[in-house]
């Protein structure tokens, strides 16, 4: 049977509540750790992936994150909020057992976010982002062990790396400090290493290694040379040659999550219903050629990205949606 689970962000500001929430409502599926951007730039998903640095600093500027010699004092208040969180999740998750997820940004949506100590983007610097690459491998590494020993339970655990701003590095769209130029394409062979080093220490854990992006033009088929063992996409916007690349994971017997349930209110909420997302659901599967009752096991059904700027109704509403949807598909 298909499996359900959300992308990582919902709205709100009570982490306690709503992790009661996807637990409550992803019972019988993958729940995951929330993430509640609103509570500000220290829980968003930039902010929550630097605080498992260990071996680099980081401090906010005016500009937004950037390396430092030493933590400073935002580092330490991400840390102190990620090990907060953790603590909630410890406590929700007493007795689960079952499949769980986790979310950290990626290697190249976090280079082409932080600035190097004296400016400008780390994406800008083959030496910065390779030594970025690596502290954070090391310090995904040590959140996978920490997770393990709060939820005991959890198997398979599944670490999502979210990749929003990877079609940006390879294909030359990142914007430079003064915003009036973009800084050059990163080769898929640099890509695919840095990228490779985060899923290879997820899976040296134990841990399934995925990768989601709801941006258009995101190289799918990079991630799974990365090292990706699940695709998690907004089906709306995947390109025509991404379908292939989609159907080929499935045929590998890999997990593709597929972002089907609308991420925002919809104006019309009473026509999505779980029908309404089966149906697109199998009309893909038709259009590529796969049996439903072969693959239904691999598939995963999810809002199309995450759900932070939803009402509360709806977040909730889209997850529901997705586990009916879900346990009708074939499989």
């Amino acid at each position: 049977m298909a499996t359900a689970t959300g992308v990582g962000s919902m709205p709100g500001d009570d982490l306690a509540e709503i992790q009661k929430l996807v637990l409550d409502e992803l019972a019988d599926a993958m729940p995951h750790l929330v993430e509640l951007p609103a509570r500000g730039i220290h829980s968003g998903m930039v902010g929550r992936s630097l605080a498992l640095l260990d071996t680099l600093g980081v401090d906010l500027q005016p500009a937004g994150w950037r390396l430092t010699d030493a933590a400073g004092v935002d580092h330490r208040r991400a840390r102190s909020r990620l090990a907060q969180d953790l603590d909630v999740l410890e406590e929700q998750a007493q007795g689960w057992e079952g499949p769980f997820k986790v979310q950290v940004a990626g290697p190249w949506t976090l280079a082409a976010t932080v600035e190097k100590p004296r400016g400008d983007k780390v994406v800008s610097d083959h030496g910065a982002r390779r030594e970025l690459a690596q502290a954070f491998a090391e310090g995904v590494r040590d959140h996978v062990r920490d997770v393990r020993r709060r939820v005991t339970g959890a198997g398979p655990l599944v670490v999502q790396v979210d990749e929003p701003a990877l079609a940006a590095v390879a294909g030359g769209g990142v914007r430079t400090a003064s915003g009036f130029g973009r800084h050059r394409v990163v080769h898929p062979p640099e890509i695919t290493e840095h990228l490779g080093w985060v899923l290879e220490a997820i899976a040296a854990e134990g841990a399934v290694p995925w990768v989601h992006s709801c941006a258009p033009e995101t190289p799918l088929d990079l991630l799974r040379r990365a090292g990706a063992r699940g695709l998690v996409v907004d089906l709306s916007v995947v390109g025509a040659g991404d379908h292939d690349v989609l159907a080929t994971a499935l045929e590998a017997r890999e997990t593709v999550v597929l972002g089907v349930v609308p991420s925002l209110d919809p104006e019309r909420p009473g026509d999505v219903t779980d029908t309404w997302v089966v149906d697109r659901v199998v009309r893909w599967l038709d259009l590529v050629g796969l049996d439903p009752e072969v693959v239904g096991p691999l598939l995963g059904v999810a809002p199309a990205c995450g759900t932070a700027g939803a009402s509360h109704d709806w977040a909730r509403r889209a997850l529901v949606l997705a586990r009916q949807a879900a346990g009708h598909l074939p499989g």
